[in-house]
C-alpha cells in the first residue's frame, strides 16, 4: 500500500506569478488567484502547508463587475467608535481603492484560518500597470475563466 507523501517545507520551490486583471471579471479572476495563492494546481499540494505562488495583480482598476454589482454589492467596516459602521458599494470601492476590491473578493475564498491569513500576505495588487517586483521575474499567468 502507497503512502500519502506530504510536502515538507524545506522542499518547497515557490514562484512569482503575474496576473493582468484588466477586461477580467472579478470573480472569476479572484478564484483562480485564490487557486495559486494556496497552491492547488501543484501536484506536491500539502493542506498543512503554505505551498503556493506569490501572485501579483496589475491593473486592478480595470476589473470588470457585472450587473447591478457596482451599485448594490455593500462592503462594511467598523471604526470602532460607537455606531461606527460604514458601508461602500462596490462601484465607489473600485474608483477609490481598487487594490482592496480584489484582496477581499480573494480572501473570501480562502478558508478562514491561520494559514489563510498567512497565505494571503503573498498577495500583491496594484491599481496601475507598474509594480516594484520585477527582480523576482514574475511569469505572466493567463487567467482561465470557468466552463
Amino acid at each position: 500500500m502507497k503512502r500519502t507523501y506530504h510536502l515538507k517545507p524545506t522542499e518547497l520551490k515557490r514562484e512569482w506569478v503575474v496576473v493582468d486583471a484588466s477586461g477580467q471579471t472579478l470573480g472569476r479572476l479572484a478564484s483562480e488567484i485564490a487557486r495559486v495563492l494556496r497552491g492547488k494546481h501543484r501536484p506536491s499540494f500539502s493542506p498543512h502547508i503554505e505551498c503556493g505562488d506569490f501572485v501579483v495583480v496589475i491593473n486592478a482598476d480595470k476589473v470588470k463587475l457585472t450587473g447591478s454589482k457596482p451599485s448594490t454589492k455593500l462592503y462594511y467596516h467598523h471604526t470602532t467608535y460607537i455606531g461606527g459602521i460604514k458601508a461602500c458599494t462596490a462601484g465607489d470601492m473600485l474608483k477609490k481603492h481598487p487594490d482592496r476590491l480584489i484582496t477581499f473578493a480573494v480572501s473570501g475564498m480562502l478558508p478562514k484560518t491561520k494559514l489563510s491569513r498567512k497565505v494571503l500576505k503573498n498577495l500583491k495588487v496594484y491599481a496601475g500597470s507598474e509594480h516594484p517586483h520585477a527582480g523576482q521575474k514574475p511569469v505572466p499567468m493567463a487567467a482561465r475563466t470557468a466552463k
